[in-house]
């Protein structure tokens, strides 16, 4: 089926300068100079609970573990779970992965809110599909696929029953004498591994917002990434929350999670309150089953080549006479683009030329994404405020066919806190909104996870420390320097897989793959080569940050006009852990150039040692 360009208004109809102004305004009402300040931790007297807490699975007990091995993977998410996959196939199985969670899957695991599903294209964001033979069932995967399916690799790949879970490590320290990593945890481990992997995750730490009074609240509050469906009916799986049907119940948030949980809550709760500060475009979801016809006809090689036409799509250009096989909100600008350009026979253009294309397409598209909330909200003054007034792209575009209409329903209100940044308070019996308590049964945090704040907030590690015994968060303090994203030096036989100085133009899954792939491929040739530790050069690490901040795309003016998101760093104008910092010369060269290097097989700019004591290996 040939994918069409979508109709949007005329750009006749678009003002540019005026949107522009627009967006602005809308923009300055909503930034917060807060920064991480924005959000705090769980207290004892909070009725949140500690977020490291299961609620889905009870905690086995075990005896402390003490033991050498070759390899810690921390985490056991999509990036602990497809490291372990590429450390098996190169020969490395003497490993473990530790996660804090009772089993593989990451933020899929956590997240079990109702209607929680993955929010772009299901063949392109679950990995290893063609090496698994498995394939997802529509094309939107539900939480409960994804999660069975990085299950499934792991026992499939033959490391599932090695790894430790409900355990949370507590130190990481280098022993140079030793030349290993001192590994201890919650449960007692003492684990002394050759290397360590740190694979934590991106959304692994939910945020909860500082809001003035929120330990004051005496009613029910839970994160949605911790549901607890013993109170409000229903289960995973099967969310009838038939017990709110007296409740009166406020959600705070209106991104990823809220546009899918809000249908369910909106269904069965007594009175609903959205707590919206900016809006999210939210575009049709149209979810067909996979056909097993057309899984039949796919040759060989089939999902890099669907990647790579959606990495173009989504972060750079369709190729001339690319045909568009993602087809949905994620690859539109570029899919309008190329209509257009196609038809013209694609002229040659400058940089600014084709920017300037792109900016109308873009315009166009979030015009067409405004009309769309008007159509679908009945109430005027409710539908003005949903409408996204914000470039493509300044926020995760989302798709949903039930958000919108839940609206309509006379059990469900907006909350628009847009002009205080955020909910004025809290108080023992709910909400203060325009100087008025609004009393409310529970309140839900739909706030999303803390992606760019500091180290020591994501990872939760008391202390990580490296040669001479310095603090990974003192050497990264200003952010991160490495080489090839992946190590850095003063910390030997150590991994990092994340938007970390490297190429985040792609898929996180299929980033974090290309990361788990590079990372035992070194550790691998160490072990073979009998090497008892490795680490970047002062000098390669240098030329490496050099050549990674001379080349890189300059993203501060676009993203200072767009209203806070992590997708901008919530604001921050000088964001040391920007999430889309990456390879200026894009996802492609990137590759190339760190698969050249490995080609090479001389682990060039890494210091090789045989032992302890011995000068570098030549």
């Amino acid at each position: 089926m040939t994918c069409q360009p979508t109709k949007t208004p005329p750009k006749d109809a678009i003002n540019i300068p005026a949107l522009r102004e627009k967006y602005l305004l809308e923009r300055d009402k909503r930034v917060s100079t807060k920064g991480q300040a924005q959000y705090v931790r769980p207290t004892e007297e909070s009725p949140v609970k500690d977020y490291t807490a299961d609620p889905h699975m009870p905690v086995t007990p075990r005896d402390p573990i003490s033991e050498e091995i070759d390899v810690i993977v921390l985490g056991a998410g999509w990036g602990g779970t497809i490291a372990a996959y590429h450390l098996t196939n190169a020969g490395v199985t003497n490993f473990r992965n530790i996660d804090i969670s009772g089993d593989f899957g990451g933020v899929w695991y956590w997240n079990r809110y109702p209607g929680v599903q993955c929010d772009n294209d299901a063949l392109i964001y679950l990995p290893l599909l063609e090496e698994m033979g498995f394939m997802p069932s529509q094309k939107f995967s539900d939480g409960r696929e994804i999660q069975g399916y990085c299950r499934l690799i792991a026992d499939k790949t033959g490391f599932a029953d090695r790894a430790l879970f409900h355990t949370q490590i507590t130190n990481l320290e280098w022993d140079d004498a030793a030349q290993r990593w001192k590994v201890t945890t919650n449960r007692g481990d003492d684990i002394r591994a050759k290397f360590v992997i740190m694979a934590c995750g991106v959304m692994n730490m939910p945020k909860l917002p500082a809001i003035p009074g929120i330990h004051s609240y005496k009613g029910k509050m839970f994160h949605t990434s911790r549901w607890e469906y013993d109170y409000t009916g229903g289960s995973y799986g099967s969310p009838v929350l038939d017990k709110l049907g007296d409740k009166t119940v406020a959600i705070l948030g209106t991104g990823a999670t809220s546009v899918q949980a809000v249908p369910s809550l909106g269904k069965h709760a007594k009175q609903l309150y959205v707590i919206q500060r900016t809006p999210s475009s939210v575009d049709e979801r149209p979810n067909p089953h996979t056909d097993p016809e057309w899984v039949a006809s796919l040759p060989k090689g089939w999902q890099k080549d669907r990647m790579d036409n959606f990495h173009r799509a989504a972060m750079e250009m369709f190729l001339p006479g690319e045909k568009d096989q993602i087809c949905d909100i994620w690859t539109e600008v570029a899919r309008n683009l190329a209509a257009e350009l196609n038809a013209e026979g694609w002229p040659e253009m400058s940089v600014e030329e084709f920017m300037s294309r792109r900016e109308m397409v873009d315009y166009q598209v979030m015009e067409r994404m405004r009309q769309r909330v008007e159509t679908l909200v009945d109430d005027p003054a409710t539908a003005e405020a949903m409408k996204p007034y914000y470039r493509f792209l300044c926020k995760r575009p989302l798709s949903n066919d039930d958000y919108y209409p839940t609206f309509n329903r006379p059990n469900v209100k907006l909350i628009d806190v847009s002009a205080t940044q955020g909910l004025e308070a809290m108080t023992e019996k709910g909400f203060i909104h325009n100087g008025e308590e609004v009393e409310v049964d529970c309140m839900i945090f739909a706030s999303g996870f803390e992606v760019t704040s500091d180290l020591e907030r994501r990872w939760g590690i008391d202390t990580v420390v490296g040669r001479n015994g310095e603090s990974i968060y003192d050497h990264w303090r200003e952010g991160p320097k490495t080489l090839h994203g992946t190590m850095t030096h003063g910390f030997p036989n150590q991994f990092f897989i994340g938007y970390i100085q490297g190429a985040a133009y792609a898929s996180v899954t299929e980033q974090f793959g290309q990361q788990g792939y590079h990372s035992a491929y070194i550790i691998a040739e160490a072990l073979k080569r009998g090497l008892t530790s490795v680490e970047p050069t002062q000098e390669a690490q240098d030329a490496y940050v050099k050549t990674f901040q001379e080349i890189a795309v300059d993203l501060s003016a676009f993203q200072s006009e767009c209203t806070p998101s992590y997708f901008n760093n919530e604001g921050d104008k000088n964001p040391k852990w920007a999430l889309f910092h990456s390879w200026g010369y894009g996802w492609a060269n990137f590759q190339q150039m760190v698969g050249d290097w490995r080609n090479k097989g001389d682990l060039e700019g890494l210091t090789l040692r045989k032992s302890a004591e011995a000068e570098p290996a030549e």
